[in-house]
């Protein structure tokens, strides 16, 4: 999946569109999310129509498994809280355009930069919870080390991914949109808000619709070999 007729124009569209979405969020309750939720959808369908079949079911499918995601972090889990309990309903196609923006920039990325950034986030979390600060972040290291076992061709995604996922983490919690538990709930940990390592969740959701694409695309015999995976998914 490489998202190639994603131009310039396209991501800055997405960049305001995501940051409109948080800040109607944060200053208007279930109408503004409604209309944030909206304009996402209307943006999410029309570049639907810019991307090939398979990148299309690539970005369904990450809409389904970030929502059924959702569910379980937030309204099951505990594990963040949105301002007005709720899964806001600009969430699942945003997760969508984020996965856009992630492709665009690993295109871009020089392998060692991602490198770089894998590292870094791995030596944070080692750092924030030798300090007491986020033990949480170790684990969040290890979903990031079996995404990357699970799709080791996907460096520069996960590390594009990192970034990206952190800078919208903090806008939305800085904001006020959605707050992260202290305490993680059931397993004893603690974490930060948002958690610095929290770009691993969004790396794991990257792999679960890298395979998913692939399942789906070997089920209409598109895909027969690892190989060609990768390539698909390039």
């Amino acid at each position: 999946m490489t998202a190639e007729r994603i131009r310039a124009p396209h991501i800055l569209l997405v960049v305001a569109a995501l940051a409109a979405a948080l800040v109607a969020d944060a200053h208007s309750e279930l109408a503004g999310q409604a209309a944030a939720g909206l304009c996402l959808w209307a943006l999410l369908s029309w570049l639907l129509g810019r991307v090939s079949a398979q990148e299309r079911r690539a970005l369904m499918a990450c809409v389904v498994i970030a929502t059924a995601g959702e569910m379980f972090l937030s309204l099951g889990w505990g594990l963040y809280t949105y301002r007005l309990g709720n899964i806001p309903l600009y969430v699942p196609p945003g997760h969508a355009l984020m996965l856009v923006l992630g492709l665009v920039l690993a295109r871009r990325m020089p392998e060692a930069a991602a490198r770089a950034v894998i590292g870094g986030a791995a030596i944070y979390a080692l750092a924030a919870a030798a300090a007491g600060l986020d033990t949480f972040g170790v684990l969040l290291c290890l979903v990031l080390t079996g995404a990357a076992l699970a799709m080791p061709g996907q460096r520069r995604l996960y590390a594009g991914t990192l970034l990206l996922s952190l800078a919208l983490e903090l806008g939305g919690t800085w904001l006020g949109d959605w707050s992260w538990a202290r305490e993680v709930p059931l397993l004893g940990l603690v974490t930060t808000n948002p958690p610095g390592a929290v770009g691993a969740l969004y790396c794991a959701l990257d792999a679960l619709v890298a395979g998913a694409s692939m399942l789906v695309a070997a089920r209409f015999g598109r895909v027969h070999r690892p190989t060609q995976l990768r390539e698909a998914m390039r």
